[in-house]
């Protein structure tokens, strides 16, 4: 009798502190409050039938009007399944439920619905009389009327919604077990009301399988309460188990064996509960070596992301994507690595098992190393381009140095030689003396170290003043405000000048200069109509020499490159809407805003 105090008081307990965490979580479950009202309504419940034998006999009046709330407790468990399984019963269906258990219940407070009647196994225990029955039979067609509810809900549902209405059907059935140790005792069985002493498990099972898929995932120490759970319920099975295992009755003993099987069985207990809530979502230490190794051999992220996605969508039997940084909505769950610092995002995962979504986080995390170590190779990369680059262009620098200096005087001397010659001739000699002269000059400025001088600039007044040379050049929307940025100015006029006298001589004069600026940074635009850039050179197209315009030297592209990479920036060919050519400068992000 003992054991069946402590089982029934440990669930009254437990069953109040479970709806508090109800209505902590209330907001993530629908019908949440219901069900929270509905576990107070079974503390009630479970307090009437208690409370005799707590106070004796003499609280009889008071426990059978706690037990007659049965009828209208079970109101709150069936509107909870019509809101947690999303039936469209309507106000009238809600109402009527709530008129037949309050009716059921009202009945029972007002007249008399049994009494009570001891027993050897659980002490006194409540005997229906005929309101009682017809009570009881009232709460029986509400309980019906909710399981048939979950049911509908469990045959349309899809997953995780599925998995919690399964959860909420088993704890009913699981409900309906332990009751019947009360009619073992009813229908005087001679055997012990074993189904009772499950009864803490029942509130564990309802909570644990509404609240699993969003809370347990995110709260580590709910885990740990189902573990200190399952361990008392261990240990009141050990209790239960003594007088069967010694002679004598001894409680020294009792709560030693309780002791030393907890200690033994925390461990399995531990692992059972982190497959129960994690379920697929283990990895072995081979799983992880193995996933490391293989994406050992990415590059740069765009392989790794798609080496990651392979590899998790293989293990989870779905498809799963694995991005960086990226923005909108994911057609397909995936890992979203987020920079600065590295970190996990998941999107599109709202409706993947908690294992599943447990697995994807212990694979991110390799993905976040592997991610690193990508970031730092490719950063060690750039510094040795940049330092062979600065090494080429010291000897590129030199011999240009050597190159001016040693044609300097043939050319004076060319310009003298044809001093007295036709108009036509000195003509046409200056402008190709001229030209090997603009040639040496860009190739010297193009070699040499270089040291910007930033300063904040109005690259709209920038652009004009570099278009008025040009009177055939239009300025876009964005350049009609000041745009205020920090830039070497001389640097950037350079890149810009080179650009639109390319698009002059292309496209026939016609050059459209725009701007536009966003959370990345600041963009030019530079487009023409002219005949467009060939397939063959597009790929080399800012490399020195690659492409020569009638009368450019073919450094022009490489010099507006070059300013580009020292601003941090980047120079590219793009595509915009009606022109063939259009050249797009992208300086970061910084910290002067319009």
């Amino acid at each position: 009798m003992l054991l069946i105090r402590f089982a029934l008081g440990f669930s009254l307990f437990e069953t109040l502190v479970l709806a508090g965490v109800l209505l902590w979580w209330s907001d993530r479950v629908a019908g949440g409050r219901l069900l929270a009202t509905f576990l107070v309504g079974i503390a009630v419940w479970i307090t009437g039938n208690e409370l005799p034998n707590w106070w004796g006999p003499a609280a009889e009046p008071v426990a059978l009007r706690l037990v007659s709330m049965a009828p209208f407790v079970s109101t709150f468990f069936f509107h909870f399944c019509v809101v947690f399984c999303r039936v469209p019963l309507g106000r009238v269906g809600v109402a009527t439920a709530y008129g037949l258990g309050a009716l059921a219940s009202l009945c029972s407070l007002l007249g008399h619905p049994g009494h009570l009647t001891w027993s050897d196994s659980v002490g006194w225990i409540f005997v229906a009389g005929r309101l009682g029955w017809m009570a009881s039979v009232a709460w029986i067609i509400l309980g019906i009327a909710g399981v048939a509810v979950l049911l509908r809900g469990l045959a349309l549902a899809k997953p995780p919604a599925r998995q919690q209405i399964a959860a909420v059907t088993a704890s009913c059935l699981w409900g309906l077990l332990c009751l019947s140790g009360y009619g073992l005792v009813l229908l005087q069985v001679p055997v012990f009301p074993v189904p009772l002493l499950l009864l803490p498990l029942y509130p564990v099972i309802l909570v644990y399988g509404v609240l699993r898929w969003g809370v347990f995932v995110a709260n580590a120490w709910a885990g740990r309460a189902l573990v200190w759970t399952l361990l008392l319920a261990v240990g009141v099975g050990i209790v239960g188990l003594m007088p069967l295992l010694l002679p004598f009755e001894s409680r020294w003993l009792s709560g030693v064996a309780v002791a030393a099987g907890c200690l033994a069985l925390s461990g399995p207990v531990r692992r059972f509960v982190q497959r129960l809530i994690y379920p697929g979502g283990e990895a072995s230490a081979a799983d992880l070596q193995a996933w490391r190794e293989a994406l050992l051999p990415a590059e740069t992220l765009a392989e790794l992301g798609g080496v990651a996605g392979q590899l998790l969508s293989r293990r989870l039997g779905t498809p799963v994507e694995v991005v960086f940084d990226a923005e909108g909505a994911p057609t397909l769950p995936r890992l979203n690595c987020r920079r600065a610092p590295w970190r996990l995002q998941l999107d599109g995962w709202s409706a993947a098992p908690p294992g599943q979504r447990h697995l994807a986080e212990l694979f991110a995390s390799l993905v976040l190393e592997a991610a690193v170590r990508v970031e730092q190779a490719q950063q060690l990369a750039a510094r040795e381009r940049e330092r062979q680059l600065q090494a080429r262009l010291a000897e590129l620098g030199a011999l240009a140095a050597t190159v001016a200096h040693d044609i300097r005087n043939p050319l004076n001397i060319i310009s003298m030689a044809v001093a007295t010659a036709d108009s036509d001739t000195r003509r046409e000699v200056a402008g190709q003396v001229d030209r090997i002269a603009h040639l040496t000059r860009d190739l010297l400025d193009y070699a040499k170290p270089w040291k910007l001088s930033t300063a904040e600039v109005d690259v709209t007044e920038l652009v004009r003043r570099v278009t008025q040379r040009t009177p055939e050049a239009e300025l876009g929307a964005g350049l009609q405000h000041p745009l205020p940025a920090l830039l070497d100015a001389r640097r950037v006029e350079q890149a810009l000048t080179n650009l639109v006298e390319n698009g002059r001589t292309a496209g026939g004069g016609a050059v459209h200069v725009d701007a536009e600026r966003d959370a990345d940074g600041l963009r030019l635009h530079v487009c023409d109509n002219g005949p467009g850039v060939p397939e063959a050179i597009r790929e080399r197209l800012f490399e020195p020499f690659a492409s020569r315009s009638p009368g450019g030297t073919g450094l022009g592209l490489a010099i507006v490159a070059r300013v580009m990479s020292a601003h941090g920036g980047t120079a590219a060919l793009t595509e915009r809407p009606g022109w063939r050519t259009c050249f797009t400068l992208s300086f970061p992000h910084d910290p002067i805003q319009p």
